[in-house]
């Protein structure tokens, strides 16, 4: 028998340093990527204009939804088809840069509150776990 988990998702946003710039209030982990920008970006305001932005493939749409400065979006695989070697030497640079982003996250587990089970039911405390833990790895960073 399989249990389910009730996993949680938030939305980080990192710079180049790998400094954490935004972290996200938790949601459940069924929520789609894109809706949950979406839903703490709304589209209505110029939030990305003038900036550089690295996504992964679960932001598709996100150009036609938001101004940007420069966007950076990995090109998918089509239905019943392959890559071409151009689109796939541009995902591979793209994720090069990309990865920079998931080493913050990787920092921000470091700290093993976030990455071990917790049985802990109020999300408000679990929101403020991860904004010590975001906190404390920017502190890392800087010294």
């Amino acid at each position: 028998m399989v249990k389910k988990r009730h996993t949680l998702k938030a939305l980080i946003l990192a710079d180049a340093q790998r400094k954490l710039i935004y972290v996200g209030r938790l949601v459940p982990g069924a929520m789609h990527d894109f809706t949950l920008l979406k839903k703490q970006f709304p589209p209505n305001e110029p939030w990305f204009s003038g900036l550089t932005v690295r996504l992964d493939s679960g932001f598709q749409g996100f150009d036609k939804t938001y101004a940007s400065g420069q966007l950076f979006l990995p090109t998918k695989k089509p239905r019943g088809g392959n890559l071409t070697k151009n689109s796939k030497f541009r995902n591979t640079q793209q994720a090069r840069k990309r990865v920079v982003v998931e080493h913050s996250i990787g920092g921000l587990k470091r700290y093993r509150i976030l990455s071990d089970r917790l049985r802990m039911h109020n999300l408000d405390q679990f929101d403020t776990a991860l904004e010590v833990c975001a906190g404390g790895w920017n502190f890392c960073l800087t010294h």
